[in-house]
């Protein structure tokens, strides 16, 4: 069954039963999340840095109209081809025409969220085209028949044991557990999908306006090699991921680094802004530039909420959220996952589709304090619970629990009447002694509450309230006293 974020729930509770994932998990946050953090404080530019960054990421998504069009502009003039897709439909289509055009049988990607987000893969092979991850993480998933489970490590979720298994029966070779053997047989097999593909594909972490250049970051080598070797170069590029100047790259770009991996920046960096040359040797005959919207301009539209489209993939959120490090990424049943995900995902796909994504995390704020631009990822998480409490027209987000919302009504009408707090609490003490008890802790609330106690026992009410204690002991009798 496919999973989507309508299973959340489901989802989540078959992940918390599965030990080789929370292990691989733990182990993961354990190493990033510490080092990240610390790698911010080494910055010599000081903590002002990830502000500075927000500033420039707000600049640009504030101005994206201009912005946009100059990139095109430049692209355009240099002989590359630009595709504004309006949604996921229209992306898929136009990378297909272009692949008949030239007669397209085998592709290679790099790795890219957006690709995932509009299941170009899927598209392309019910087409005949065959499609080759070569990212390693992408690719061990894919022999898997899997989607990613996290930003930047999409196989966080493989062990080395699963992995040597599906290597033996995918790739004929010997089993083996041995990191180095593993990586030297996809890298074989990769090599000779580099050198027989038709069409290259990837995706862009940030373009450039001032420019004209798309650019991609990596540590393997494989995106590099899946851009220039191809006659044929197609970049999928959500309409946010744009700067307005050059140098800016360089901050956003030091920052993604540490905040993906604790490094100081990655290995191979690319800047791409149209087909080869006369005077080039490598690099494609023909460049595409297709600009993804797939429901963007509707977050744009929303002052609220358009802070979101700020993220710059890097995964850090991911690396210290305690709700994804216990169910980890295919519990989202989107390509976005944690805290990222769970604001991303129900503007994209529908608020009352997604609508357990928010309610999944904790509001620790790590999000916020791990996020290399300072994205306040717990506000935009509280506005869409507000939103499908309350109903939104704009998102069309219906009001999910109007029991919940009335509970809630009511008590805020007890807590600020003593007379009626005081009959309340009286009543449920009396309640509470049919209620089941296991232990001397109530095992079992009853109709809509039964959630309290489906994985905790509750503690009764005590025999006497504080207030009651207090006065008994002197406190509370005075106005002096009642408001210390």
């Amino acid at each position: 069954m496919e999973i989507k974020p309508q299973y959340y729930k489901q989802n989540a509770r078959q992940a918390l039963d599965d030990q080789a994932l929370l292990n691989a998990l733990s182990n993961v946050q354990a190493r990033l999340g510490p080092a990240t953090a610390k790698s911010y404080l080494e910055l010599p530019e000081g903590p002002g840095f990830r502000q500075r960054a927000h500033e420039i990421r707000m600049f640009a998504v504030n101005h994206l109209d201009v912005l946009l069009e100059r990139l095109a502009q430049k692209i355009e003039a240099r002989g590359g081809h630009v595709f504004f897709a309006r949604d996921a439909a229209q992306a898929r289509a136009y990378c297909m025409n272009v692949a008949r055009e030239n007669r397209v049988k085998m592709v290679v990607k790099g790795k890219s969220m957006v690709t995932e987000e509009i299941r170009l893969n899927n598209h392309l092979e019910n087409h005949g085209i065959e499609v080759n991850e070569t990212d390693l993480g992408e690719y061990i998933i894919q022999l898997a028949g899997e989607g990613p489970s996290h930003i930047i490590a999409p196989a966080i979720h493989k062990t080395r044991k699963e992995i040597a298994t599906l290597f033996s029966q995918k790739l004929g070779i010997p089993y083996s557990e041995d990191p180095p053997t593993l990586t030297q047989a996809a890298r074989k097999a990769l090599r000779e999908k580099f050198l027989s593909a038709d069409m290259g594909i990837s995706g862009c972490n940030l373009a450039c306006a001032e420019t004209g250049h798309i650019t991609t970051l990596s540590n393997e080598g494989n995106i590099r090699m899946s851009t220039t070797m191809p006659k044929i170069h197609m970049v999928f590029m959500g309409m946010e991921r744009i700067v307005a100047k050059l140098e800016d790259h360089d901050i956003l770009f030091r920052l993604l680094s540490r905040g993906a991996a604790a490094q100081n920046l990655a290995n191979y960096i690319s800047y791409i802004g149209g087909p080869r040359t006369a005077d080039q040797l490598d690099g494609p005959d023909q460049f595409h530039l297709v600009v993804v919207d797939n429901g963007r301009s509707k977050i744009l539209a929303d002052p609220e909420l358009r802070e979101a489209l700020c993220c710059i993939r890097c995964g850090a959120c991911l690396n210290v959220c305690p709700a994804y490090g216990k169910i980890g990424g295919h519990a989202y049943g989107y390509p976005y996952s944690g805290p990222i995900g769970a604001v991303i995902t129900p503007l994209l796909v529908g608020m009352n589709q997604a609508k357990d994504l928010s309610h999944g995390e904790p509001l620790c704020g790590a999000c916020k304090q791990a996020c290399p631009v300072d994205i306040d990822l717990p506000r935009m998480l509280l506005a869409i619970r507000n939103k499908l409490a309350e109903g939104d027209r704009f998102w069309g987000a219906v009001p999910m629990d109007p029991f919940e919302k009335l509970a809630f009504h009511a008590w805020s009408v007890i807590v600020k009447n003593p007379r009626l707090y005081d009959l309340s609490l009286r009543f449920l003490s009396i309640v509470q002694g049919i209620m089941p008890h296991h232990r001397g802790m109530i095992s079992r609330l009853p109709f809509r509450l039964h959630g309290w106690t489906q994985t905790r026992d509750l503690r009764p009410l005590a025999g006497k309230r504080f207030l009651h204690h207090a006065r008994s002991h002197g406190l509370g009798g005075s106005n002096r006293s009642r408001e210390v």
